[in-house]
């Protein structure tokens, strides 16, 4: 099979041959129709976090595709099926936080693309009770960037506890952003989008986002206490200054919703005016295998537009490239 593989962090990635992996115990083969390209993955590849993958590995953790073989003892999904593999490739199913429904805190967690290989490749291996079946409806190129740029945003949502006709900043409108604007909205916000590139605030007017801000041309903290200022401020983007700003936007009783993971892990903020001003700050990592359940479904009944465009796995490091320029309106999609 066809995979792209990190061999250095320092490298780009090989488009590499390799054997079609068979499944073990509890686990599918799954022949892949479509993956995603999350930042999370040019991360790994560049070895950006604290606990980096062991080289060689293959990145992707936006899989969808078809499953046709079982490894023994599984029972609970069917050859034929088509899945999604996500971020959380496997948790225990027996810790405190597995058992309490916040599997994705699990310390004996296993990732997609990071800590096992993951879906940029024509085949890969799976944990059959942690792949997610996709409904009928859902193209496989929509599925894959709704499951983990879908499903991390609607997590980072709903911990967010959004009430009704509050204001919600989703800072960074791209992959993740795009939908962040959309679940905002179904869950009775009113949307505050900031990015430095116009073309992708024209698409959160399009998705439905109230107000534009662009950090590149006016101070967005100023901009956004200019229209009543965020009780919600969702960080996508990768730097650790915007996390300052959405921080200094927030109103009495705001909610900083930490989601992106820069590379420069430190950020500034006031204890006093988080101790005044009632703020919580919140991380959220990714989402259950219920949330994305749900993300599915809401896509599935036309609450939800996924903006995506197509790539070939051989095109790997140009893609990558290409979300590091800043110009990808929302995300690639590699189809197989």
């Amino acid at each position: 099979m066809k995979a792209a593989v990190v061999t250095s962090f320092t490298a780009p990635l090989e488009i590499d041959q390799r054997d079609i992996p068979v499944p073990g115990p509890g686990q599918i083969l799954v022949r892949l129709e479509t993956c995603g390209l999350c930042h999370t993955d040019i991360h790994a590849a560049h070895g950006d976090w604290p606990v980096k993958p062991t080289v060689p590995f293959i990145p992707g953790h936006e899989g969808v595709g078809v499953v046709e073989q079982l490894g023994d003892g599984v029972t609970d999904r069917t050859v034929g099926e088509r899945v999604a593999i996500p971020w959380l490739g496997y948790a225990c199913g027996e810790c405190r936080f597995c058992v309490d429904g916040r599997e994705t805190l699990c310390e004996q967690q296993q990732n997609s693309g990071y800590s096992i290989d993951g879906a940029f490749a024509e085949y890969a291996v799976a944990s059959a009770r942690f792949a997610v079946p996709v409904p009928d409806g859902i193209t496989s190129l929509d599925a894959a960037p709704l499951t983990c740029a879908g499903v991390t945003t609607y997590k980072a949502l709903k911990v967010a506890k959004i009430v009704p006709s509050e204001q919600v900043a989703v800072f960074g409108i791209g992959g993740l952003g795009h939908l962040a604007v959309q679940y905002a909205r179904v869950m009775g916000g009113r949307v505050i989008a900031v990015d430095v590139e116009n073309p992708k605030l024209e698409l959160a007017r399009e998705l439905g986002a109230d107000h534009l801000v662009n950090a590149a041309e006016v101070d967005p903290v100023d901009a956004i206490k200019a229209v009543g200022g965020a009780d919600v401020a969702v960080v996508l983007a990768a730097s650790p200054r915007v996390f300052e700003q959405a921080f200094a936007s927030l109103n009495r009783g705001g909610r900083l919703i930490c989601v992106a993971l820069p590379a420069d892990q430190q950020m500034s903020i006031s204890i006093f005016e988080t101790v005044l001003k009632g703020i919580s700050i919140i991380g959220s990592i990714v989402g259950t295998r219920q949330d994305l359940a749900e993300v599915f479904a809401l896509h599935a009944a036309g609450r939800t537009k996924i903006i995506a465009e197509g790539r070939t796995l051989d095109q790997v490091n140009d893609a990558i490239a290409e979300v590091l320029s800043g110009k990808v309106l929302a995300r690639l999609v590699f189809e197989y």
